[in-house]
């Protein structure tokens, strides 16, 4: 049966964080559109619920089913489960394109009067519970994965913290990494190659994800290469440092970094990914809208303690085994997600016979 939105969910606006805001005790996370930015003493909603980004990130749809926060760039769902099961919804989005239904023009938005005219099909309950049986199992083990990799990482940061903490600066970034200035004519990229540009790197996380069609890329791009570290150089405070695991095409928005020898790849990284370089980096940005980052004669004279080769030496096999396996997860959670993404409209228009799974 066809319904519209506005017949399932009322669109709530989140709310800004800050009387909540306590990254020490509070327990409810505080989710914009680019993921968790900090932790609440109390929740907005506490129930399931599909959240759609209402500025900025509008194409990434998420679900969520513990108490939780959003901020006003991000909308809630408050969900009539007498018609939808919350999680059907969200697969049933999962299939709008909500970057047509844009209607902003610099930054990406969306309304609330557009999205409850978003029609969809809905089937009877019991057909909702097998299509999120089958669906979920899939999600479940993404889930496990990333849950693994932000455990990965944490231990990967701890080991930095151990080896690096309290040494004292004795040189300079540009000392072990310089900027790689790859420019490249959309007319000469690889096509087998994938786009990645600022708003694909992941917030407060080292692991590249999945990058877009090559045929995304129009102007002022950039090459990078396997084990380069990518930056957001474009309001940089948002955290986006990451490892590439392969090689691709960025904008200028992003730094493409090299270190001057793979021995400095692993400490590079993760002094970049640090607290006091991204504020820095942050405080030393050029404009006010759109603040950017700078490398030559900034960034690069950001100070660091240089490792010794033997400190090197002990530290980067511990690295390396950790990012592996973050990559390892990374890889297989592309590839759950490309079969759920391959599944999902044979399951909703009924091109396989549900009655013919069995859970």
């Amino acid at each position: 049966m066809k319904y519209k939105l506005k017949d399932l969910v009322t669109i709530k606006y989140g709310k800004n964080q800050k009387l909540v805001e306590d990254n020490i005790n509070g327990k409810f996370p505080i989710l914009g559109t680019g993921g968790i930015i900090g932790y609440a003493k109390e929740p907005l909603y506490n129930k399931s619920s599909v959240l759609i980004g209402r500025k900025g990130t509008i194409d990434k749809i998420r679900y969520v089913d513990y108490p939780f926060w959003t901020i006003d760039t991000l909308f809630y769902t408050e969900i009539n489960t007498d018609l939808v099961i919350p999680q059907y919804l969200y697969y049933r989005l999962l299939d709008i394109d909500f970057k047509n239904l844009n209607e902003g023009t610099t930054i990406p938005s969306l309304r609330t009067q557009t999205l409850y005219e978003i029609e969809l099909e809905i089937e009877d309950i019991k057909t909702q519970n097998k299509i999120v049986d089958i669906l979920s199992t899939i999600d479940k083990k993404i889930k496990y994965n990333t849950h693994t990799n932000n455990n990965l990482q944490e231990l990967l940061l701890l080991q930095y913290k151990l080896y690096f903490d309290n040494k004292e600066a004795n040189g300079k970034l540009k000392d072990i990494v310089i900027k790689a200035n790859r420019t490249i004519k959309k007319d000469n990229i690889n096509k087998l190659l994938k786009y990645y540009p600022i708003d694909i790197l992941p917030k407060n996380n080292i692991i590249l994800q999945d990058g877009k069609d090559i045929e995304e890329a129009q102007s002022s791009l950039i090459e990078f290469k396997n084990n380069e570290i990518l930056v957001g150089a474009m309001r940089v405070y948002f955290h986006r440092v990451c490892l590439s695991n392969n090689s691709g095409i960025t904008r200028n928005t992003t730094f493409v970094l090299k270190p001057i020898s793979d021995e400095y790849l692993y400490y590079s990284l993760l002094t970049i990914y640090q607290d006091p370089f991204i504020d820095y980096a942050s405080l030393t940005s050029k404009g006010t809208t759109m603040p950017y980052a700078v490398w030559e004669n900034v960034c690069s004279e950001f100070n660091i303690y240089i490792p010794t080769k033997e400190e090197l030496q002990d530290f980067n096999p511990i690295c390396k085994a950790l990012i592996d396996k973050m990559n390892i997860n990374q890889k297989e959670n592309t590839k759950l997600e490309s079969i759920r993404n391959t599944l999902l409209p044979k399951l909703m228009n009924g091109e396989i016979d549900l009655d013919k799974i069995e859970i």
